[in-house]
């Protein structure tokens, strides 16, 4: 059961980060957003593990590093995607990834839910897609302002690599030693910074940040670092099949915060999604 509390409050975490960061990419490139947020997150961390301690372990550095190499391109790739195709596409299917191959590879590796809980990870894997999706007659935008509703080759490469690596950044951080601390995951965020500021070195976004976003990119920084420490202890508490699944359900938390606060629209298969998603809560946390 604790495995499944964790997991819920890796999943308000990342739900709460992705608001926030969505409104500072509304003020500038989604890039610059996390070429603050990641290294300022990588400091916290630092900081947590000393306090942590625990051994070191050359199989959990690496695992540690592999996470954050993946997770910084799952990212990159996903806001282009978002950028240049239409997210009520993106979205879900990013979505139905991340939450479906570490179940996929749990069960392979050996892992065995209860039947309760299979039937669980099927609703949250709808209830993700359902709540992924935007409402009818909501367009969306390019970077140049231009109506971009084509799910193209090109958008679907960005998509599936996207959700591919989200999910191996799931796994990877599932393979992390218990007794290592967060050690690994000091590696991890300090690999993904290095790989943000070449990227936006390479796309000529490297520059002074906005006063203006500075705040909104620290409590990002800080609520990533609250979500990537709850998954690891979630992940080495429980099976990758199940934990990974409720952790997944982070659009829910998004999409109530984007109605209470902005007062966004919500669909009816949103509100369905998230009646799902509490269901699929339930059945999990029987055998979680």
């Amino acid at each position: 059961m604790i495995g499944v509390v964790l997991a819920l409050v890796s999943a308000a975490a990342y739900g709460m980060s992705d608001f926030l960061g969505g409104i500072a990419s509304r003020r500038v490139a989604a890039l610059r957003v996390v070429l603050i947020s990641y290294p300022l997150s990588a400091v916290i961390i630092t900081v947590a593990a000393i306090v942590v301690g625990g051994e070191f372990s050359w199989r959990s550095m690496l695992f540690g590093a592999a996470s954050g190499v993946v997770m910084a391109l799952a990212m990159w790739w996903f806001y282009i995607a978002l950028a240049e195709g239409p997210m009520s596409v993106v979205s879900p299917l990013t979505a139905v990834l991340v939450a479906g191959i570490p179940v996929i590879v749990g069960v392979i590796s050996g892992e065995r839910p209860s039947a309760v809980s299979y039937a669980g990870i099927a609703l949250a894997i709808v209830a993700v897609i359902l709540v992924s999706r935007e409402p009818p007659g909501v367009a969306h935008h390019t970077v140049s302002g231009a109506i971009a509703p084509r799910f193209t080759r090109r958008v679907a490469w960005f998509t599936v690599g996207s959700g591919f690596c989200f999910a191996l950044s799931f796994i990877f951080t599932h393979q992390i030693e218990v007794g290592t601390g967060l050690w690994p995951l000091v590696v991890a965020r300090i690999v993904a910074s290095g790989i943000v500021i070449a990227a936006a070195t390479g796309t000529g976004q490297l520059a002074r940040p906005p006063r203006t976003i500075v705040g909104l990119a620290a409590v990002v920084a800080t609520l990533d670092v609250v979500a990537t420490i709850t998954m690891l202890y979630a992940f080495q508490a429980g099976l990758l099949s199940l934990m990974s699944v409720v952790i997944s359900l982070y659009p829910a938390v998004t999409v109530l915060l984007a109605v209470l606060v902005l007062k966004e629209r919500v669909g009816r298969l949103q509100v369905a999604g998230m009646g799902l998603a509490l269901t699929a809560i339930a059945a999990i946390a029987v055998n979680g």
